[in-house]
């Protein structure tokens, strides 16, 4: 496991100045799949970290992507966010240059998926159409155009909370388009669950996680466990 400088391969398309991340590699010998996650909200914090790890004990190299390197949590959210509602902007460029470190990484078979969780959800679905071979958007908005932004998307794999009141709806919105479209797909709701139900902890500055908590907010182990093995064997599915 290891922090990663991606400065100079995110400079040749216009990405974030420095560029860092986070390489969680599986023991033994490569070359393994790949994967590029996508934080939440919160930035590149020890529950990303966290996840990354998992899914290197799974096999797959992971590269978790820091969105707010350069300028931290605080200064990069709005300008993120932004980029995600445009469908286009700085982020998706630090995105790409993960992929990119993949692509040309010894240890990489070749075959990348893209996972996401919360706001990295959400840009792991509109990154599903651009290069990779598996997405995973975990409770993660849906585009403005969801049809449009399907358009060529790799296999999809998507969870989300019932009790998630910020995205009333949305397995069921993504489940249809995805049939309309063709694309291989496995979504599920889950009725128990809120935001955040992936995570082994609560998540977000101190202060805030007893509001968090009582806003259904976080951990929901039995939804998380049937949610990570689904991803788990979609991947092996689809990156091999």
């Amino acid at each position: 496991m290891a922090d990663l400088d991606l400065t100079k391969i995110s400079a040749l398309n216009g990405g974030s100045q420095p560029l860092h991340g986070y390489l969680a590699q599986p023991a033994g010998e490569g070359p393994w799949p790949a994967l590029v996650m996508v934080h939440e909200a919160f930035g590149l914090d020890d529950m990303t970290r966290r996840h990354a790890d998992r899914l290197a004990r799974g096999g797959y190299l992971t590269l978790a992507v820091d969105l707010f390197s350069a300028g931290g949590s605080f200064r990069c959210l709005v300008s993120t966010m932004r980029a995600m509602t445009k469908g286009q902007g700085r982020a998706f460029a630090d995105i790409e240059a993960a992929r990119q470190w993949l692509i040309t990484s010894p240890n990489c078979t070749g075959k990348i998926g893209v996972i996401g969780f919360c706001m990295g959800g959400g840009f792991a679905l509109l990154t599903a159409s651009r290069g990779f071979d598996a997405a995973a958007p975990n409770y993660g908005r849906l585009p403005r155009d969801l049809d449009e932004s399907l358009v060529g998307a790799c296999p999809i794999v998507a969870s989300y909370g019932g009790r998630d009141r910020s995205l009333k709806d949305a397995a069921a919105q993504l489940e249809l388009a995805l049939t309309d479209a063709g694309i291989v797909h496995d979504v599920k709701e889950y009725a128990t669950a809120g935001h955040s139900f992936l995570n082994d902890s609560d998540g977000g500055p101190r202060l805030l996680r007893p509001l968090f908590r009582v806003a259904g907010i976080g951990p929901v182990p039995e939804a998380a466990t049937d949610a990570w093995t689904r991803i788990e064997d979609f991947f092996a599915q689809q990156l091999g």
